[in-house]
């Protein structure tokens, strides 16, 4: 082998051996995420089941690994951009809970905690500015056997609670996240 064969070879080798690290580098997360990692990586599009010809209801959710594997990022968008939010999730070693912050397009965010029940995601949030009286939310989301996920909430509006949405997701790589 030439001198110059032999510096292309030790070259590619690195070059494939400092991919494969950035790559496993960048599958690490939290153990306190894990559960969320078959969300993770992918575009998910939902139709509410209240949504109807007249009036469809379609969320679009992309679900990120963030800040080095320390949190979970989940951007979503309604009907293309008729509402939207951003979602960050992290591990609050102080409560010692997931924690996570809501932000949306209408203005009005949420804090809340998250635990795993079950294989299922159970979630709790405080809303502060909802022009519609909700002031707290509780979900449930759970990957389903076949592969796709299903969430329903419930809201606490004006004192009572109230059912919420209720969609179920399929992975949709072509779908977008919309903000206008």
């Amino acid at each position: 082998m030439s001198q110059k064969s032999m510096l292309i070879f030790l070259f590619m080798a690195l070059f494939a051996f400092h991919s494969t690290g950035a790559e496993k580098e960048q599958e690490v997360l939290s153990p306190h995420l894990a559960p969320l990692k078959p969300y993770i990586g992918k575009t998910w599009k939902g139709e509410f089941s209240s949504s109807t010809k007249e009036k469809p209801m379609v969320d679009v959710s992309r679900w990120e690994r963030a800040l080095n594997g320390q949190a979970v990022r989940v951007l979503h968008s309604i009907n293309d951009g008729e509402y939207g939010g951003e979602t960050i999730i992290l591990w609050d070693s102080k409560k010692e809970s997931l924690v996570y912050f809501y932000f949306t397009t209408a203005g009005f965010y949420t804090k809340g905690t998250m635990k795993f029940e079950d294989g299922k995601v159970v979630s709790h949030e405080d809303v502060t500015g909802n022009q519609n009286g909700i002031t707290e939310v509780k979900a449930i989301a759970e990957i389903l056997p076949d592969g796709r996920f299903h969430s329903k909430s419930q809201y606490l509006k004006n004192g009572e609670w109230v059912d919420g949405h209720e969609v179920i997701y399929s992975e949709d790589p072509k779908a977008e996240v919309i903000f206008k």
